[in-house]
């Protein structure tokens, strides 16, 4: 390589590694498990149903740890067990090592070794559990999951070498909220995880995996002395002896019986202890066994075998009514169960992000009524995350009537989509409960109501477990689509070949992005309801017959947009959908522009028509839509006829009385509605409807008027698309009337899509599949990175003069039709997404509602254009001794600053608009809501 100097091929080498690092954090951080969680801890309010106004309660942050204590103690309802918790970690100790496998017991090796735990279980004074663990099955990820419930994401098998401190919601840092003294000794990962917690601490390296001697022994040599002193309330003992046991030799090491042995008269002299203390007054102590993961039969792990998964959960001190060895093999949990089990027994609240279910068991001595508490407590916990992860869905809207007849019909009502079902057991079980809290007379022959409960709060917890595993585990692959399509845009801006031929990865963005929808909305039918596939056709499962037929238009539209125009500049000279047209002449162009301006108008109208609010309002937006359709309408026919100078002065009065009626439309619209549409009381100042199962939210919407805002967003939306199309037929070359009809289309059944998806995708990828259509519309007009393709001769129509600043604006409009029509649909947008899951009732006031209804939709697109206008700033630095320089990327930058004063406009149009409305609809509210206060 003679011609290739030492700089050059460095500048090429680092460049090539850079892209490879790049591409590889892509696939790396977009393929392998990534679990969002939510931040901050449980408080107060877990112990109050989901929903509950807790604006006026005591701040925590002002408690004492006592007075926190006493307070969780008086609200949980659960009287404490419990004054102490020994926590022991047996690093890699296989279940069936304790609780035998497939209903045989353990070796006789194996028992022998262990025999004192063995006698506690056949005793009844000890319940253990195979505690299923979540691959992969390394320590830290593993402990992560016993304190916190909540399930990590696979690379956090490489952050196992490198433990951060855990920020998540979990057992220690609830426990050390209340006061508690804690003590630690053994794996330093729990001083890695949880710095500055323990009062006393002794770690121990994990990796030096040939000693297993020493580093159980620095463990067990404190043992006695803790176990003599008072002040702690928890001790956390981590044994690393058999895992490395294992690692040397295998499951079947001699060292293994030896091993087995000593953990077992560690269980001994804590179990002694805790008896002696318990004669003697000082409080009852648990002892929780668990351990990791297990081990392969070499003795590794990290996989997710059967063997390296199966850990366990053994439970000294709580009384169980098995005795024999066969029931015990048979018990199974999940490792997450650990978490809101301790939580619930020691009366602090269970971890926000905790997706187990409370071993029940667990809580046999307890009282029917508390062990139902414990139930309800694990189920409101779940709820809420699900409303986290699933921000449409809200369980208000079930009258608890509808659960009122038999327990069959119940549960055979709970089907269908996700959150319908979800919302369903979980009024299923609410209701049961009830039931059963209401037959306090008969309470001792309501066996059957309280099994059905049980029964009930279990097929919600698991449904919901089920779910959040699933969900929290992956990034969406539209996410990662978007992001990654953005990235390529940014890369091609160097290449002047992809610079003139944009808008194949335009087009490439919007039918792939809505196939990986359609996959999507494919596989959710598959996996929910493959039993009633004929119910499908039948329309038993409409919502998912609606998003896929919305995909599909949204498809097919975008197919025949694409082949509308060939675009570019290079191969404009191949045959398109245009010219095919335009060789049947001006009739059949004339012909289809009229079909188009029918079909528009009446879209709209039939879109108008479906709002539920069937008022004056309504129909008086119609009738003015009206006007300036016929008006278009007129001026298309009219138009042919233009050959004298009497017929021009004509059409130029016409296309500006079509401007007036158009401002005159808008602008009234935007301003009167809000004072027009209907404030929804609710009837208080009568009665109040008992079924209604969250008094709060009815207190908010009567406080904030979300209903009205959206019937409002949705009329005043929709008056700017379809004033805007009928504009955009107005001035758009005729070839191009059918595809402003196409992009309404894609607009709005994207709208019905979101409307009726309200799981996925997140809402910042709508709004960018928003602004994607639009700028993949702006190529199927015509459009390219050419000034050549600027349409001139439309910036002149209805002016009787020239002037350069309103030919300028309609150049702009004609221009930029499509991206500003994405724009101004997110109006409408905001309307058709649910509002219920905005309030937040510690917070909730009208800024906060403002700001999270307009917050990700004002901006992504103010985002995504300023990635985009950086990114060619620099492209055009660096190429500014390009040959095509001034060709290509000069005009290019003027398109991309064009594009920018775009967003701004489209972005201020929509925050104004909903800021105003808002405004005026609250100020309506709270005069209605004096009045209704003064008529009482």
């Amino acid at each position: 390589m003679p011609s290739i100097t030492c700089a050059k091929l460095t500048s090429y080498t680092v460049g090539a590694v850079v892209l490879q690092m790049i591409g590889l954090s892509l696939f790396v951080f977009g393929f392998f498990p990534v679990k969002p969680s939510l931040s901050g801890f449980s408080g107060a309010d877990s112990f109050r149903p989901p929903g509950y106004d807790s604006s006026d309660n005591q701040n925590e942050s002002s408690l004492t740890p006592d007075q926190l204590r006493l307070l969780y103690q008086g609200l949980s309802g659960i009287p404490p067990l419990f004054d102490r918790l020994i926590l022991m970690v047996v690093d890699g100790l296989p279940a069936e090592f304790v609780l035998g496998k497939d209903r045989q017991p353990p070796s006789k090796a194996m028992m022998e070794s262990m025999s004192y735990t063995q006698s506690l279980l056949a005793n009844g004074m000890a319940i253990g559990y195979h505690a299923k663990a979540a691959p992969p099955t390394v320590t830290m990820p593993r402990l992560k999951a016993m304190v916190s419930g909540a399930i990590g994401g696979f690379l956090d098998v490489a952050f196992n070498f490198n433990t951060q401190a855990l920020l998540d919601d979990n057992l220690l840092d609830q426990f050390f909220r209340i006061g508690w003294k804690m003590v630690m000794l053994g794996d330093e990962t729990w001083l890695r995880l949880f710095p500055g917690l323990f009062i006393r601490q002794d770690g121990v390296s994990s990796f030096y995996v040939k000693d297993t001697i020493q580093v159980d022994h620095n463990v067990s040599r404190h043992l006695g002395d803790e176990l003599r002193r008072d002040d702690w309330s928890l001790l956390v003992l981590h044994y690393l002896g058999l895992d490395h046991v294992g690692h040397i030799g295998g499951r079947n090491s001699a060292l293994m019986a030896p091993k087995l042995a000593e953990m077992d008269d560690v269980v001994k002299m804590i179990h002694l202890s805790a008896i002696q203390r318990q004669k003697n007054n000082e409080g009852r102590t648990l002892l929780v066994v668990v351990s990791d993961h297990g081990m392969t039969e070499n003795g590794n792990h990290g996989g997710s075998s059967y063997e390296e998964t199966d850990s366990l959960a053994l439970f000294v001190g709580l009384n169980s009514h098995m005795h024999d060895q066969a029931s015990t093999t048979r018990n199974s949990a999940y490792q997450v169960d650990i978490a809101p089990t301790l939580a619930l027994l020691f009366g602090v609240p269970i971890p926000k992000n905790n997706v187990g279910i409370l071993i029940s068991k667990a809580f046999e001595s307890l009282a029917d009524e508390d062990q139902l508490r414990a139930m309800e407590l694990n189920a409101w916990q779940l709820i809420r995350l699900l409303q986290a992860q699933l921000p449409g869905l809200s369980c208000a809207n079930l009258s608890r009537k509808a659960f009122s007849d038999s327990h069959e019909s119940r549960t055979a009502r709970c089907r269908g989509r996700m959150e319908k079902m979800l919302c369903c057991l979980y009024m299923n079980a609410a209701v049961f409960h009830s039931s059963w809290k209401s037959k306090k007379a008969s309470r001792s022959n309501s066996r059957e109501e309280y099994s059905s409960t049980v029964a009930a709060y279990y097929e919600f917890m698991k449904s919901a477990r089920k779910h959040t595993q699933n969900s929290m585990l992956w990034w969406c692959s539209d996410e990662f689509f978007i992001v990654g399509s953005i990235l390529i845009l940014i890369l091609s801006m160097g290449s002047s070949s992809m610079v003139e031929e944009e808008q194949y990865i335009w087009h490439f963005m919007t039918s792939t992005f809505y196939l990986i929808l359609l996959r999507k909305t494919l596989k959710s039918f598959a996996v929910g309801n493959m039993r009633n596939l004929f119910g499908f056709f039948k329309c038993q499962n409409g919502r998912t017959g609606i998003r896929l037929c919305s995909i599909f238009v949204t498809l097919v539209s975008g197919r025949i947009l694409r082949g509308w125009h060939q675009g570019g500049v290079n191969w404009t000279d191949l045959p398109d959908i245009s010219k095919w047209l335009e060789q049947y002449g001006s009739d059949s162009v004339r012909l289809i522009q009229l079909t188009s301006g029918l079909l528009i108008i009446c879209l709209g109208l039939l879109a108008l028509s479906s709002i539920e609010l069937k008022r004056r309002v309504v129909k008086l937006v119609g009738f003015s839509f009206l006007i300036p359709g016929l008006l278009v309408l007129w001026h298309i026919v009219s138009s042919q006829e233009i050959k004298f100078a009497s017929s021009a002065d004509n059409a130029t009065s016409l296309a500006q009385m079509i401007y007036a009626t158009l401002g005159m439309i808008t602008f009234g619209s935007v301003m009167s509605i809000p004072w027009l549409m209907p404030i929804r009381i609710l009837d208080k100042c009568t009665k109040h409807d008992a079924n209604l199962s969250t008094l709060a939210l009815v207190n908010i919407q009567d406080k904030y008027p979300l209903v009205e805002f959206r019937d409002s967003s949705y009329v005043i939306g929709l008056v700017y698309l379809l004033c805007w199309c009928l504009l955009q037929l107005l001035l758009q070359q005729p070839i191009n009337s059918m595809p402003i009809f196409l992009l309404l289309v894609q607009i709005l059944v994207s709208m019905i899509y979101s409307s009726n998806s309200w799981r996925q995708p997140k809402e910042w990828v709508e709004v960018a599949a928003f602004y994607c259509l639009g700028m993949a519309g702006h190529f199927a007009l015509g459009n390219s990175n050419s000034l050549a393709t600027i349409d001139v001769a439309g910036a002149f129509i209805g002016l009787s003069s020239y002037s350069t600043l309103i030919s300028g604006i309609l150049m702009f409009i004609i221009t930029y039709a499509s991206p500003m029509f994405a724009l101004l649909s997110i109006v409408m947008y905001i309307s058709v997404k649910k509002t219920s899951h905005l309030v937040e009732f510690e917070i909730a006031d009208s800024g906060y509602l403002l700001k999270m209804m307009l917050g990700l939709p004002c901006l992504v697109p103010l985002g995504l254009n300023s990635i985009i206008l950086v990114a060619y700033t620099i492209v055009l630095l660096l190429m500014r001794n390009h040959l095509f320089v001034w060709s290509v990327f000069s005009p290019k930058y003027l398109y991309v600053c064009a594009t920018t004063v775009c967003v701004y406009v489209g972005v201020f149009v929509v925050a104004a608009t909903e800021i105003y409305v808002y405004l005026v609809l609250n100020l309506r509210r709270k005069k209605q809501v004096l009045i209704c206060n003064g008529a009482r």
